[in-house]
Order: structure tokens, then sequence, then C-alpha cells
């Protein structure tokens, strides 16, 4: 499909019409840990893993806001599928930096996915003739099932191997193969967030040319569109975010469901009648709209200004670390209130809601919503130079 052809396609009315499939699908994606195949090859098919990509590479380039509409309605039909849209998509940003040429041989391919994950203690890149030979393990490389590529983030040692250089990312590099040259882990035995396949991978003297590596933090854009000059972790922010907000709608969808059909404990007052349910239900409905809309609106002004102006400001994006970690914080309080109105039902695999609370508790625990996120917002606003990633 190119690139015109896809510009006029409507990426949220399709997403509305494939996420009942992914729902009817979610108890299997949850046990099998994975998309299956065939949902993965059609999303491919149909351009979603192309959604953030620049046009030139086969890609739409959506406005982030719609972006953010898709992932509420696959999120609301099953958070590990969304969550995949929102890694695979916004790791494609990263094709602006590394050489075009090699963006478009990764790129060529219609279901071209490229997965990465963080590096274990023992990964090193000993430099070598016209590449460096890779050796180590990485984890959490979601959505690794349906990928073609991986990056693998990596530390530079020197030329003898016998020491690394340094730690730091500004001594580490991108290192870009095909799939089929790595040998990947199962280490993924999560309760929530199954279906994201976020297994590891291992490499032993694999050897990766100098053109399909590039230092991620040095490497300007070669296309400066605002996908691609906004900070790749905002983008992840808020996508994460967006899908623990929906994650939150869903669980008080299933809430409301069970206040208006059943009855706890030895009263025979209806759950929708008693006057704790009723200010529960009023309360985190408020919670999650407030948080949903300090999100969108701070997304809002940092996409603005990096249209306009091709960056954002520090209080921009510092807004926008704050509003997406607090949407992640406050979308476990929502899906721990629906818990709780369940009652012991709640506890069942077969009450959706056991689902929604092992997911929300695993995105609790990524760095996007760790707490420490507010310091950093803490100490902009306090007049304090911000310490961490925005």
């Amino acid at each position: 499909m190119v690139a015109e052809e896809k510009a006029q396609l409507d990426f949220v009315a399709i997403a509305s019409e494939l996420a009942p499939i992914i729902k009817e699908n979610s108890v299997r994606i949850n046990e099998e840990r994975q998309i299956p195949s065939e949902i993965a090859e059609d999303l491919a098919d149909r351009g979603f893993f192309r959604l953030l990509l620049p046009k030139s590479l086969g890609g739409t380039e959506l406005n982030h806001s719609e972006f953010l509409d898709i992932l509420e309605i696959i999120a609301e039909s099953d958070t590990s599928t969304a969550w995949l849209l929102n890694q695979n998509n916004v790791w494609s940003t990263a094709s602006t930096r590394m050489l075009e040429s090699t963006a478009q041989e990764i790129w060529k391919d219609q279901r071209a996915v490229v997965t990465n994950g963080p590096p274990s203690s023992n990964c090193k890149a000993v430099p070598v003739e016209g590449g460096h030979v890779l050796s180590g393990n990485w984890t959490l490389s979601s959505g690794c099932t349906h990928a073609t590529w991986i990056a693998a983030l990596c530390p530079i040692a020197t030329p003898d191997g016998a020491s690394l250089v340094s730690s730091e990312r500004k001594d580490m590099k991108i290192f870009l193969m095909p799939k089929a040259e790595v040998q990947f882990v199962d280490t993924w035995d999560a309760q929530g967030m199954r279906g994201t396949s976020s297994f590891g991978y291992e490499l032993k003297d694999q050897y990766v040319p100098t053109h399909h590596t590039y230092h991620q933090d040095q490497a300007e854009p070669w296309y400066k569109g605002p996908h691609y000059v906004i900070p790749r972790t905002l983008l992840f922010a808020t996508g994460f975010s967006t899908i623990a907000l929906a994650t939150a709608k869903a669980s008080i969808d299933i809430a409301i469901n069970f206040a208006n059909t059943g009855q706890t404990g030895r009263s025979s007052t209806p759950l929708r009648e008693r006057d704790t349910i009723q200010r529960s239900i009023g309360e985190i409905r408020a919670t999650y709209s407030s948080s949903r809309a300090f999100l969108r609106e701070s997304m809002a002004k940092v996409w603005e200004s990096a249209n306009k102006n091709g960056s954002a400001s520090v209080e921009e994006r510092i807004n926008l670390r704050l509003a997406a970690t607090h949407g992640i914080r406050s979308a476990a309080g929502v899906v721990d209130a629906c818990y709780n109105m369940c009652g012991s039902s709640a506890i069942s695999a077969s009450n959706p809601i056991q689902r929604r609370f092992q997911d929300i508790h695993v995105i609790t625990q990524h760095i996007q919503g760790h707490p420490i996120n507010y310091e950093t917002a803490g100490q902009f606003f306090l007049g304090l130079e911000p310490q961490g990633n925005f």
C-alpha cells in the first residue's frame, strides 16, 4: 500500500472494526503470550505498525492524537495488543536516526517490525574491521514473536574485548540484526501483560556491520517531522499512559456492569443502589477523566511546539512527563477500586477485572510509570535543575 493511499485511510475507524476481533481473542492472546500470527499479520498488512513511520519509508506519519485514539480503542479490547502497537510504532521513529539506506532495507517489507530490549551487564560490542562483534543477554523484547528485526543497545568494549569502555549511554550504540540471527530465550513469566511476548535473547560472537549501527543519542534525524524531534521517551510514556487509562476505563465498565447486575454479602440491596458504590463510581470516573485530560492537553502542547518550532520547551516536556506518569499511577488506583467493588468474584480468572488488575500492575512497574518521575517535575517547579529523561 503506497503512502498516499494510507494517508486517506481512517485508521481510527479501522481500529474500531478490528477491536471486536482482538477482544474475542483476548484470552488466547493471554494464554499464548503473543498476538496470534493471523492478527499480527493483518495489523501489519493494514499498516498498523507503520503509523508513526516517515512517509518516505512507506509509513503514515499519523497525527499523534489519532494514534492515541487508536491505542485507547485497542486497549479497551486487549491491553497487551495496544502495548505492542505503541512499543513497535514509537520505536519506528528511530528510523530517522539510522542510515536512510538501512531504514529502507528494513522497512521495504510491509510486515517489518523492529523490537528492542535493555542489555544485561554481560553485554559488549567488540570493534572489528567493518563493524562489531556482539555477545551477551538482552531482556524484555516486546513483540519479538511478530518482529522481523532486532535492535540491541550495547556498550562498546575495548578492541581486545577485555573490558568495557563505559556503561553510560554515551558509550553505547544500537545494533540492528535480522530476527533470524538472534536466539530467543523464554524469560517472560509475568502474570500481567502476558500477550506482549516480552522474551529475552542472547548473542554469542554475532557480527554486525557498521551500516547496521548508530548512536541513538548523538545521531541527528535525517527527517525532522514532529514525531522525530519529540524525545522518544515521551512518545513511549504518552502511549503507555494512554493504554493504562484505557485499561482503567475498561475496568470502570466492568464495575458498572457488576453493580447493575449483582449484589454481595448478606444485603439484598442491589449494588447500584448503595451510596458507597455510587460515590465510588463518581470518584473513579472523575479520576480517570481528569488524568486523561491532563495527558492529552500536555501532549497537544508538545505536538504543537514540535510542529511550529521543531522542538518543545523544557516546561512542556516536564508537564508531559508528569502527566504520563500521573496517568499510569492514577489508572492503577481506578482499577484497584473497581477490583474491590467486584468483591470476592474479582479473584476468579473468569472475571474480566482480574486480567485488568494484573495488567495494570505490570504497567506501573515500567520506568515510564515510576514514581521517581514525580521528582523530576518537582525539581523543575522548585527552580532546580531537573534530573531524569524528558
